[in-house]
């Protein structure tokens, strides 16, 4: 398993976060070729679990963290707004978008099926336009996660978006994606 981060700035209506970087895990699946992403969910402490697809039109949450994975088949989405990166997924990968963060699906085979999850007490609202001003200070007080949906407390989602940012820590969607190989334990 691998992780990688990025950033995305504005994209037409579509506000994005600038603060905290969306986390795509790549290759979470077990011997069996499989991910139990309701269980690892669930333990990390991510509620309101789901399974289902990805909306094919451009949309964002103001009042949560979002975190998405491929539990079958494959996809293309497109996350960060029209301005923003069409990202490939498979079965074991999974995408943790910060509030705000705009996501859609541009294509996908016939069995492509995701779990989703929220933060404990966040509220997933869907937003199809511009946020206001007061929509944008809703996203920016979203709290940060207790813990990391895949990795549990001590995982990469806590160590990444409770540190105080820095010059380049992250890329951008006009930058190479970052990757992160975590030790096993």
């Amino acid at each position: 398993m691998h992780v990688e981060t990025i950033i995305f700035e504005p994209s037409d209506w579509v506000p994005n976060n600038q603060r905290l970087p969306v986390l795509l895990y790549k290759g979470l699946l077990d011997d069996d070729r499989r991910c139990d992403f309701e269980g690892r969910f669930a333990e990390g402490g991510w509620t309101d679990i789901w399974a289902n697809g990805v909306f094919d039109y451009q949309h964002y949450h103001a009042g949560a963290h979002e975190v998405l994975g491929v539990a079958r088949g494959s996809a293309t989405l497109l996350i960060g707004g029209s301005g923003g990166q069409a990202i490939e997924v498979t079965a074991g990968d999974c995408l943790v978008l910060p509030a705000g963060t705009g996501h859609q699906n541009l294509g996908c085979t016939p069995d492509f099926q995701v779990v989703g999850a929220y933060p404990k007490g966040q509220q997933a609202d869907i937003q199809t336009s511009a946020a206001s001003n007061e929509m944008l200070a809703k996203i920016a007080s979203v709290p940060i996660p207790h813990s990391d949906p895949v990795q549990g407390p001590s995982g990469f989602l806590t160590k990444t978006w409770r540190e105080p940012p820095t010059s380049g820590r992250h890329t951008t969607a006009r930058q190479a994606l970052h990757s992160f190989h975590p030790r096993r334990p």
